[in-house]
This record gives structure tokens, C-alpha cells and sequence, in this order.
């Protein structure tokens, strides 16, 4: 199986040595992305819906770039500084998703990197 990078510029270019997603046959690996302006390369300012919806913006370019979108997303891994934002990411992920949800998993962690409050992973399935 062939493994192909998908690359996005309207999302922020990778942190190190990996891609924003790969395409291994149907399947796309969206690498976690952190809510960091593409225009900038710096965290957005604002609260945690502000910063998850940044979060979700930038998988969207990245889903757009490799021919997909929400609706073939089967997985989600959130990560978040502070689990007291459960709710206000729920609230900013439904915007994103319709029924049937994907599963997903939701991860507490000490830090994010450049100091974000939440980062977001996903897996999808074209032509599922």
C-alpha cells in the first residue's frame, strides 16, 4: 500500500518532522492539529470555543485538501489542557458533525504545544 502526504496551505504548516495527513488507501491520518493561525503560525487569541473552532478549521482545510470532508471522519482523539472544557468543545464539535458521530476519545494532558488548551486528531475513510 502506498502511503501519500496530503498537504493543506490554508492550515498551519507542520511543527516537526511529519505531515498534516496521510492517505494510506482509503484511510486519511489527520495529524493533531493545535489552533495556531495559518496566516501567523501563533496560537488564536480568545476562549476555548475560539481556539477549538480554529482547531476544527484547520481539519477542515486539511479534509478539503485530500478530497474529504466531516462526514468521513470515523475517529476523533481530543486532547485537552483542562477537561472543565468538555462541554465547550462538545458545543464547537457539533457544528462540525452530524449523525452518525464518529467514535471518539478524549484525553486529558499536562501540556499542548505553544501552550494551546486543545488539540484534535482524526481519522477518516473516503467513499465509506
Amino acid at each position: 500500500m502506498t502511503r501519500m502526504p496530503v498537504y493543506s496551505e490554508a492550515a498551519p504548516k507542520a511543527l516537526g518532522p511529519y505531515s498534516q495527513a496521510v492517505r494510506a488507501g482509503d484511510t486519511l491520518y489527520l495529524s493533531g492539529q493545535v489552533p495556531l493561525d495559518p496566516a501567523t503560525g501563533e496560537i488564536v487569541v480568545g476562549d476555548i470555543a475560539v481556539q477549538a473552532t480554529r482547531v476544527f478549521e484547520n481539519l477542515k482545510a486539511v479534509l478539503t485538501a485530500a478530497g474529504a470532508t466531516f462526514d468521513d471522519v470515523v475517529r476523533v482523539g481530543i486532547y485537552m489542557t483542562d477537561l472543565g472544557n468538555f462541554g465547550a468543545v462538545n458545543e464547537v464539535m457539533q457544528k462540525y458533525f452530524r449523525e452518525p458521530y464518529p467514535a471518539r476519545s478524549t484525553i486529558g494532558v499536562a501540556a499542548l504545544p505553544k501552550g494551546a488548551a486543545v488539540e484534535v486528531d482524526v481519522v477518516a475513510v473516503k467513499g465509506r
